[in-house]
């Protein structure tokens, strides 16, 4: 059977823009791991007729609901009062969630004294599967009825993640009859409307396994999932799919599971005992940061300048006077000059530059999206050229991403260009 779920976020600071719905992104993705598929997400304040309201339309279109927020000791943490009453249930009292709360006060807030307000995060729907909370103190909950789950969980990011990986996933794969399985296939230099035109036809023949097309910013995926009654079977079901892809696409696929094209290079350096350095001028940065964000960098990334100004470019790199004068600061040439200059000035087995002109203004004559990317190892220089929109941010980061591509087609014996 395939699953239906519907996303309820409950908080007036979200219809306010105060702060971002980052855990309807985080629950979707879990949930389309597990073969779930997710067609409404809504966002509701924090009042009881309203969030009622929300509840029975989405009783009609899902059969998995899953709200976030209003599960704390305030007045307007109404979720549990709300869900109970539309599902036919009352609360009670459950002495294990508020032993567990004391507990994590006495632990991790020893300065704050527990009101009576506290204890209504111990009320919970009667015969409700109680999802402990040891990331805070508001307990989740599940049940089952009407022909729905309903699964309630807290609001904040670090509670809300926590409770997903370690509650939620596994109480939702006790609802299965089988084990689902999935692999997404990470590509970059395809859009999304050319790859799914090659996959659509497969696509919409195929029930078990299945693939879903995903589109990130820069880059493409397809998840592919499976379901069987043991895991070693669903595997075994996903592989020839995996082939073809891999067949279909060839060098366009980075990696099967990986989290990105940069931790990607960052894998095949340290396998090959390398070290990257980067030298940005219209990325600002934006390739070292992505770089060091991964646990361990320092084993693979001797460090990174920005040149944002020709006198950096010149003094600091090493780019000849003579090439500013005559190509500009945007040009393949001055690419060159600081993919090996940063090589140079650290040690660096592999040099990556970037110089363009990201917008929203030209510069030197030169048109808005234009970029040179330069590679460095050893005697040997590639540099790439790109025209891109008028899209500062979308520009930056563009650009970085075709240069980690540069870096992972020469570790992989690739062609680069």
């Amino acid at each position: 059977m395939t699953h239906t779920a519907e996303l309820i976020a409950v908080g007036t600071e979200l219809l306010l823009g105060n702060i971002v719905n980052s855990d309807a992104q985080m629950i979707s993705q879990t949930l389309s791991a597990l073969g779930i598929n997710v067609y409404y997400h809504t966002v509701v304040g924090d009042n009881p007729q309203r969030v009622k309201a929300a509840v029975e339309v989405a009783k009609q279109r899902a059969d998995i609901i899953i709200t976030t927020g209003g599960l704390g000791p305030t007045c307007d943490d109404l979720t549990k009062q709300v869900l109970a009453e539309a599902f036919g249930k009352k609360l009670v009292f459950h002495a294990p969630s508020a032993r567990r709360m004391e507990a994590y006060f006495k632990a991790f807030l020893p300065h704050r004294t527990i009101t009576e307000n506290n204890y209504q995060q111990a009320m919970l729907p009667e015969g409700c599967t109680v999802l402990d909370n040891d990331w805070g103190t508001a307990p989740g909950c599940a049940f089952q009825a009407d022909g729905v789950t309903v699964i309630m969980l807290p609001g904040p990011p670090r509670e809300c993640r926590a409770m997903l990986e370690h509650r939620v996933v596994p109480y939702l794969k006790g609802m299965s009859d089988g084990v689902i399985a999935s692999r997404t296939v990470k590509l970059f230099g395809i859009g999304e409307s050319a790859m799914e035109a090659r996959l659509r036809q497969q696509m919409e023949s195929m029930t078990n396994p299945t693939m879903a097309p995903y589109a990130k910013e820069g880059e493409c995926e397809v998840r592919i999932t499976a379901k069987a009654p043991t895991l070693q079977q669903a595997q075994a079901m996903l592989e020839p799919v995996e082939a073809q892809l891999r067949r279909e696409f060839g060098d366009l696929v980075y990696g099967v599971d990986v989290p990105s094209l940069h931790a990607r290079i960052s894998t095949l350096l340290r396998e090959q005992g390398l070290t990257l350095a980067t030298a940005e001028s219209c990325t600002g940065g934006l390739a070292a940061q992505r770089i060091t964000d991964l646990p361990g960098a320092s084993q693979v990334f001797r460090g990174g300048v920005v040149c944002y100004t020709d006198q950096v470019k010149r003094d600091v790199l090493g780019v000849a006077q003579q090439t500013l004068d005559s190509f500009g600061a945007v040009s393949s040439q001055t690419a060159q000059e600081l993919a090996k200059g940063v090589c140079r000035c650290t040690g660096s087995d592999i040099g990556l530059s970037f110089t363009g002109v990201a917008g929203p203004d030209p510069d030197e004559g030169k048109p808005v999206g234009l970029v040179y990317i330069g590679l460095a190892r050893g005697d040997r220089v590639w540099v790439k050229e790109l025209h891109l929109g008028s899209a500062r941010d979308r520009n930056r980061n563009s650009a970085v991403l075709h240069g980690f591509d540069m870096v992972r087609r020469l570790l992989s014996g690739l062609d680069i260009l």
